[in-house]
């Protein structure tokens, strides 16, 4: 498989804790979040997994392998734990590597989604029509959910929009898709953690994140989840820049709020990833 660009940031020392940061459908290598997490005692290592040299051009049949070899990399400095911070798109992505790949410990979900959706973006023949599973494993598409065609923004032409809708929407729409569509968790075998807040305009990421801890905690492996009233899609770590104002999506939230869920979820971060003494 071609080599992902990115990014890997290695404590003074070494560390013990591998952890592999995903972004959403920005796309981008997580280098700020990295140095994070680096300061923390873990081999960070964040990978361009589309929209890169040889990937599709959006987020379309991405091969899971791509982050199992991402976890290959992370074992192969020693580390003796591995972990997966993905935010949105990533979070889906690192929930669905979790229940294929027993090498993942701990999965750190941030607004995560609990089905797997079609693609957001076009695929390698450049084509986002018909709509085809974000992601592949072993050469097959995952199943997933198509979006409903007939939704449309409530916005105003040519200002930000609020997709959350066309989610829950969707998700009515095609209810059987969604039924095979859901990520097992119950297969997980590493520890999860959920972070999510209430206000999140991209898609209903507390839901989700509810949805998925009452399903892990029915087959007897509990997750916590970590909320706030007045977040939005895109929480942000302590020491992290705030998120900039997008001219094309609505994410909700509000810089102080999104920064008030992501301090009262990083202990719980630390613990989840075993960064604490």
């Amino acid at each position: 498989m071609r080599p992902c660009e990115g990014v890997m940031v290695t404590p003074r020392g070494g560390g013990e804790v591998g952890v592999l940061v995903l972004s959403g459908s920005s796309g981008r290598v997580e280098t700020e979040r990295s140095r994070l997490l680096a300061r923390q005692g873990a081999v960070a290592l964040s990978i361009r997994w589309f929209g890169g040299p040889g990937q599709p051009r959006g987020i379309c049949e991405i091969p899971l392998e791509t982050f199992g070899d991402a976890v290959d990399r992370l074992l192969e400095t020693g580390v003796r734990r591995v972990g997966i911070v993905g935010v949105s798109k990533g979070a889906e992505a690192a929930l669905l590597v979790a229940t294929l790949d027993s090498r993942v410990n701990a999965v750190v979900a941030l607004s995560p989604t609990s089905l797997v959706w079609a693609n957001v973006g076009p695929g390698v023949d450049g084509r986002v029509h018909p709509y085809r599973s974000s992601w592949t494993w072993r050469g097959e598409p995952v199943p997933f959910v198509p979006y409903d065609d007939t939704w449309a923004p409530a916005e105003p032409e040519g200002s930000p929009v609020a997709y959350r809708t066309l989610y829950e929407r969707s998700r009515t729409s095609f209810a059987e898709a969604a039924r095979a569509a859901a990520i097992p968790v119950e297969r997980v075998t590493g520890d999860l953690l959920f972070v999510a807040g209430a206000d999140d305009r991209m898609w209903p990421s507390l839901s989700y994140a509810e949805e998925l801890a009452a399903r892990r905690a029915a087959a007897g492996r509990p997750a916590r989840v970590v909320s706030h009233p007045e977040a939005g899609h895109r929480p942000r770590l302590p020491g992290e820049s705030p998120a900039p104002v997008s001219p094309h999506r609505l994410y909700g939230g509000s810089p102080a709020a999104d920064a008030a869920l992501g301090a009262a979820a990083w202990p719980y971060i630390l613990r989840t990833l075993q960064l604490t003494p």
